[in-house]
């Protein structure tokens, strides 16, 4: 008798839990050398009323799970030297990044950049090979294909995600030996483009821009001035403004409040001056509030919609919405996104104390190496010069 043929029909047990909705289900793994019936479980999707997402019993959400238990019940369950890594992706890996990496499953954001990743990349590689069989040379072979279509950030992505596959096989034992993907990026591979940032005087101008939207200077203060990222900006309360610190506490992604990226993410900013003085105007046109959402009363800012609404036609000089005869000036800045002004951020701290510490305690990263290499850009000419004065300097007073 077949594996299909004994596999009972299952339609799954829909749970809430860290407000959203799981199913749980049997399946088949093979578990040293034995095949053996165990209970995973799996995201189907945030609790939102708005989307027809509001309970167990919703019509939307038992839609999602007989789709997902369409495929488990579909599927045969393979031995170590039949299993596909297209099928270790779906039936194992996935599963596990969504619902029980460290018991909980890892960010949204997270597990939306490995499907990316997957569907743009590896799936179609992957398609015919198994993971007993895959070797090093496959994965060199693959890299080397891409290099002149990809740049270097890209086959790194690519090289991560697959690397951290295979270790899982081998965790489980459906694998054995050497990790296939400890290998090395092409070394003539494309370079990635220079990313942007704002200087100083390009984010003084948008700010004056948005003269009559406090709101939008405060977005734009915030992600500019102390680097913070866009989600966390979108998930401030009033009560994270504490005397001269501003409190990370949570972040928005995909339209879930979530913990920060990392721990490092969970420091607190300092409340400097250009900060300071939007959200005090802000503060008070709201009213003087304390607590609460800072930018709506009714949940966390719209990012977006600050920015195509307000944010790029003021800096771009071109609103649609508006006579032409009222439409705003351009800044004579070219937009480049609100994370150039994390960038900036990190550039600014650097220059002006010489120290990559401060700016890595600012931007709250793990490690200073992201700070220096990733979030420094190129000396502006003054900077420039005046660091070669202060050399100068130091070699002048060694010589006397």
């Amino acid at each position: 008798m077949s594996d299909r043929a004994i596999t009972r029909h299952q339609r799954g047990y829909i749970y809430e839990a860290f407000n959203a909705f799981h199913v749980r289900y049997y399946t088949t793994e093979i578990v040293n050398g034995e095949s053996k019936r165990v209970q995973r479980s799996h995201r189907l999707c945030a609790k939102d009323r708005s989307t027809g997402h509001g309970t167990t019993g919703a019509k939307a959400v038992k839609k999602l799970c007989d789709d997902h238990m369409r495929d488990i019940n579909a599927a045969v369950p393979s031995t170590n030297s039949e299993m596909l890594v297209c099928e270790f992706w779906k039936e194992k890996y996935l599963p596990y990044c969504e619902t029980q990496w460290k018991g909980h499953g890892m960010k949204p954001s997270t597990v939306k950049g490995y499907k990316q990743v997957w569907q743009q990349h590896l799936e179609a590689h992957f398609k015919e090979h198994k993971l007993q069989k895959y070797t090093s040379e496959h994965a060199r072979a693959f890299l080397h294909n891409l290099k002149t279509k990809q740049g270097k950030n890209t086959l790194k992505h690519i090289r991560a995600l697959a690397s951290a596959m295979f270790t899982e096989a081998i965790e489980r034992n459906l694998l054995k030996g050497v990790n296939p993907w400890h290998v090395k990026i092409p070394k003539d591979a494309i370079e990635p483009e220079e990313t942007a940032h704002y200087t100083l005087e390009q984010t003084e101008t948008m700010i004056s821009a948005l003269v009559d939207h406090v709101d939008a200077q405060l977005v734009l203060a915030l992600a500019c001035f102390v680097g913070l990222r866009r989600g966390e900006i979108a998930a401030l309360k009033w009560e994270d403004c504490d005397g001269d610190w501003i409190h990370i506490r949570r972040n928005l992604s995909d339209g879930e409040i979530v913990t920060p990226k990392s721990k490092a993410s969970l420091a607190p900013v300092p409340l400097i001056d250009q900060v300071r003085v939007p959200l005090e105007l802000w503060r008070a046109k709201c009213g003087k509030k304390t607590e609460g959402w800072m930018f709506r009363d009714d949940g966390p800012l719209d990012i977006n919609n600050i920015l195509n609404r307000v944010i790029i036609p003021h800096v771009n000089g071109a609103n649609n919405c508006i006579p032409c005869d009222k439409k705003p000036a351009a800044s004579g800045v070219t937009w480049a996104g609100l994370h150039a002004g994390r960038r900036g951020t990190g550039t600014m701290v650097i220059e002006a104390t010489g120290n990559i510490a401060i700016a890595q305690a600012m931007l709250r990263h793990e490690k200073a190496s992201t700070t220096a290499n990733i979030y420094k850009k190129q000396l502006a000419q003054r900077a420039y010069s005046e660091g070669v004065a202060i050399y100068q300097k130091s070699l002048n007073e060694v010589n006397k």
